[in-house]
This record gives C-alpha cells, structure tokens and sequence, in this order.
C-alpha cells in the first residue's frame, strides 16, 4: 500500500448491505477502516478477498473494520462468491460511490485512519495480512 501524499478526508460512503441496510464509514469513526472496491468478475479481486477477512481476524472488532464495496453487480452475484463474508459487503450498484473516491481501477483498496482520512491506496491485488499491510495498520491504530 502506498501512504497519500496529502491524506485527504474520505469521501463519504453511505450504501446498503446484503440486508438492505444502510452502512455509513462515520459510523466507525475512531477506528481504522480498510475499505475495498471489488467485483466477482475481476480475477485479482477473487484472489485477495480471502485475506481480507485474515487481516480482519488479527485487529479488535473496536479498533478495525473491512468494508467490501461491490460495483456494479447485484447481490445473487455476490453472494455465490463470498455469502459468508465476515465483514459488511456493501453494493454500489451505479458505481456513484466508486466515483467519488480516488479508485484507480478494480481492485482498490484504501485505508482510512481513525479520523476519517485516507492514509494508504493500493490499487491492484494485494494480500491484506503481509507484514507490511499489517505494520501500516498497526501504525494508524496508535494513539
């Protein structure tokens, strides 16, 4: 993951979860938000997602959440790849959210520190539990 340069306030994220509820990033202001925009169709995006829920393990619930932003697809998609996520899955389905953050191409994912700003990008597959993923975690989870 690369640091932003100039770590700009996230963009808001409001959209529905696989219940139809609506999740809100504020909400988790105060914690460190791994946000990543994906789709079932892009190969890179299949092979990292079971390491999104393997970084999620290694945090407290309180301090750190994964956000999965599905674009443009419907939830029976979804939900043949990853119904037993153990993070919200949330749909942009008009890719309206995807436009308004600093997404690159399919996958991006973006940390967000624990005052809502965006302090690491990376775009392309990666594994989200690799050492130095997990050290820029633990680093934005400092007081």
């Amino acid at each position: 993951m690369t640091a932003m340069s100039a770590v700009p306030p996230a963009p808001t994220l409001r959209l529905a979860d696989a219940d139809g509820r609506s999740v809100d990033l504020a909400a988790y202001r105060g914690r460190v938000v791994l946000v990543n925009f994906w789709a079932t169709w892009c190969p890179p995006c299949r092979k990292e997602f079971p390491s999104l829920a393997r970084v999620k393990k290694l945090f407290k619930p309180a301090e750190f959440e994964v956000l999965a932003v599905n674009v443009g697809e419907d939830p029976d998609t979804v939900f043949s790849f990853a119904g037993n996520a153990e993070f919200p899955l949330l749909f942009d389905r008009d890719s309206k959210a995807m436009a308004a953050w600093p997404v690159k191409g399919l996958p991006t994912t973006l940390l967000v520190d624990r005052q809502g700003r965006i302090a690491y990008r990376a775009v392309g597959g990666r594994e989200f539990d690799d050492p130095d993923i997990v050290a820029a975690i633990r680093q934005l989870l400092k007081p």
